[in-house]
């Protein structure tokens, strides 16, 4: 039986009955059980649930009924995003064996529109991290490469897409958790305009820069699941109303693009560079209208996400105090050492890092000097985008310093795994709608280029993304190291 690897196809063939979606889920249940043992993409698999859900699906088809956008599609979730009935770990020890009693707002979305849940996708521990390492339940590999990283912190879903074992899943991105791993991995991965997709039932690490996006093969598998995924929710008031997403996307006329001349410039990779020079090339020959600009304070970007990220992450992490639920030490003298001990059991050295930096911003003395001078400089990184904006519709920029480094590499060097985020951060700053389509290899690792829009102008990321795609030649390549 020949089962489509892209979402749509699957959908189609579902809705007209070539396809049963019984058998679409027994398929990739099959070669994700084959492959996690090597990959470690999936915390959770949901056999038995995905299973139900597809025959479901079938009986609707049966019936003459349209089970929705998504029909009989095997999805797979970040582990941050909570799931009634199956458990949601978020990576931690804290959060080991938590089974949240309610979906959240984005999986009810998914429900709704006929998709099948597969099980919840392995990541860095509370979405703290760029390799995929920090994980409670180990690293995840790159299907590429499985020495490599597949980035972070939305490791499992980019590896699970990658290597086959589902044709879309849910990420998060707070500093790039979702664009930096697509892009290590080969494939594509949006982060949505801030409030466009309801944050209700994600855990949170950095309240006003998460956000819930698609991962992917393909741009237009993206702007699907993102269709499916946007629109307001009373329950998150940060929501924006009228923020549904219009699929299939269709804009006549040519996107003006603008060139990120600081960041380009400061590539040191040949292979980087080379393969944002192909990409250039290729709107310059597709008549593009392309103009050079700058981001003048892009350069503060990882300093001054690093503090207002630490700082809400120690708020929010707060409640977890072995009390209300999730993970309590066993061995304690009084209420304060249980606290101490808790915590110490409970997170992992990068989060406590994060907790501690963080906290340090926030205390008397400091908060001015840190937190209130990094809010000054969000508020320019915001401005020299919207100047930017008023003469382009997309800008254009590398994902990433590097292509995916070798696990353990950076390990101990916190500073230099910060610096790989250094092109990701400020879309999260801006609150701006940002993707990674693949831009080619660099040998066997692929190379991520990055299109950023304006605020609610997420179709022209996707427009841009979908004739770069469709005419170019940097399409996903099936990896390798997991082929049958």
């Amino acid at each position: 039986m020949n089962i489509p690897a892209l979402a749509r196809e699957i959908a189609d063939q579902v809705r007209s009955g070539i396809l049963k979606a019984s058998d679409v889920t027994e398929y990739y249940l099959d070669k994700t059980e084959k492959l996690n043992p090597a990959i470690n993409a999936f915390i959770t698999i949901d056999r038995e649930g995905a299973l139900d859900r597809a025959r479901e699906i079938d009986s609707m088809v049966e019936r003459g009924e349209d089970p929705g956008p998504l029909a009989g599609v095997p999805v797979g979730i970040k582990d941050n995003i909570a799931t009634h009935a199956l458990r949601t770990t978020c990576g931690s020890r804290m959060l080991e064996d938590w089974v949240p009693p309610y979906d959240a707002h984005v999986v009810r979305r998914l429900r709704q529109s006929g998709a099948v849940i597969m099980g919840k996708l392995n990541m860095d521990e509370f979405a703290m991290g760029g390799s995929g390492e920090t994980s409670f339940f180990g690293p995840t590999r790159n299907p590429h490469s499985l020495e490599h990283v597949p980035g972070g912190s939305s490791s499992g879903s980019a590896a699970a897409v990658a290597a086959g074992m589902v044709p879309l899943a849910l990420g998060t991105d707070t500093g790039g958790s979702i664009r930096q791993p697509a892009a290590y991995t080969g494939i594509t991965g949006m982060k949505p305009t801030y409030g466009r997709v309801s944050r209700f039932g994600l855990v949170a690490f950095a309240s006003s820069l998460d956000q819930i996006g698609p991962m992917a093969l393909d741009a237009q598998d993206a702007a699907l699941l993102l269709s499916v995924i946007a629109g307001h929710d009373d329950y998150d008031s940060t929501s924006i109303r009228d923020s549904a997403l219009i699929y299939p996307i269709d804009i006549k006329e040519k996107l003006r693009i603008g060139i990120a001349r600081n960041m380009l410039d400061s590539i040191e990779h040949s292979g980087v560079r080379a393969s944002m020079d192909r990409a250039i090339s290729f709107f310059e020959e597709h008549d593009y209208e392309i103009h050079d600009i700058t981001l003048p304070h892009s350069e503060y970007g990882v300093a001054v996400y690093h503090i207002l990220a630490t700082s809400e992450a120690s708020s929010n992490l707060a409640r977890y105090d072995g009390i209300k639920y999730g993970h309590r030490a066993k061995d304690f003298s009084d209420l304060q050492d249980m606290y101490l001990r808790t915590r110490d059991e409970g997170f992992g050295m990068e989060v406590k890092r994060r907790i501690m930096l963080g906290t340090y911003a926030l205390s008397a003395g400091y908060y001015d000097a840190y937190y209130t001078r990094a809010q000054k400089v969000r508020t320019l990184i915001r401005q020299d985008f919207a100047q930017a904006f008023e003469k382009v519709d997309v800008i254009i920029a590398p994902m990433t310093p590097t292509p995916a480094f070798r696990l353990g590499e950076l390990a101990d060097d916190p500073i230099s795994m910060y610096l790989m985020d250094s092109f990701a951060v400020q879309a999260n700053m801006a609150g701006l709608p940002a993707l990674s389509v693949p831009a080619g290899y660099d040998g066997s690792l692929p190379v991520g280029l990055q299109i950023l829009a304006p605020q609610m102008k997420d179709e022209y990321a996707l427009r841009v993304a979908m004739d770069f795609q469709e005419a170019g030649q940097w399409h996903h390549r099936v990896p390798v190291e997991v082929l049958p």
